[in-house]
């Protein structure tokens, strides 16, 4: 895979995990009442943003009417609606919405998932989180500009890290994840940790929009952006 082009061929194309397919294709033609209408995705979904990215955003999944409908990771679903009005207020996006792939869209970084499907409550095994891995170390290799790691809830955090235990012995407890924590890893590259745009969280009050949008404004300074 030497570019993003085949990369995300060889993403959409997958079928490695029994559960996810039967998952997401089953969603894909149930639908969601409120979009009957829509041609859902119903596929993995791959990465997007810009190829020379210094910042890449980390999360978990796509979700069920989101991702897996738009065909675009944080797009159509209300951790998108959140994320985007922080990306917009911070700078990083060109509009506070993601709504479908010819929205319009363009973002300074690059978005991604640790696992390209839908998994039934959220919650992908193991063996899913490992069949995918290949594939976000190849963004991982690809973005050779890349110099930090925002990951947005505790799957997509581990993630960076067993990248970079693939070349360094890193020990996963001594990266604890919390929102705001910076960690310098020894591959070069900066993780940041942050609670997941979800619902949950948003509704709760655990992560709120000055939150997001000061946590963002720290790492453009770290970039230089």
């Amino acid at each position: 895979m030497k570019n993003f082009s085949e990369l995300n061929g060889n993403i959409i194309t997958c079928k490695k995990c029994d559960r996810l397919v039967s998952f997401r294709e089953k969603i894909a033609k149930e639908k969601r009442r409120s979009y009957m209408e829509w041609n859902y995705w119903g596929k993995p979904v791959p990465g997007y943003g810009d190829s020379k990215a210094r910042i890449m955003v980390l999360g978990l999944a796509p979700a069920a009417h989101g991702g897996n409908r738009t065909g675009r990771v944080f797009t159509g679903d209300k951790s998108a609606e959140f994320l985007f009005k922080c990306l917009h207020e911070a700078g990083l996006s060109n509009q506070p919405n993601s709504d479908h792939r010819e929205d319009g869209l363009e973002i300074d970084g690059y978005i991604t998932a640790a696992v390209k499907c839908v998994p039934p409550g959220d919650k992908p095994t193991a063996m899913e989180k490992d069949n995918c891995k290949p594939y976000l170390e190849k963004e991982f290799e690809l973005l050779n500009d890349l110099k930090v790691v925002l990951a947005l809830g505790k799957i997509g955090f581990d993630a960076c890290l067993r990248f970079v235990r693939n070349v360094h012995p890193v020990k996963m407890k001594d990266y604890p994840f919390g929102h705001g924590v910076r960690y310098e890893l020894p591959n070069g590259l900066t993780l940041f940790g942050a609670f997941h745009p979800s619902p949950r969280n948003v509704n709760t009050g655990r992560l709120n929009q000055k939150m997001m949008v000061d946590f963002l404004e720290t790492i453009k300074v770290e970039v230089g952006l």
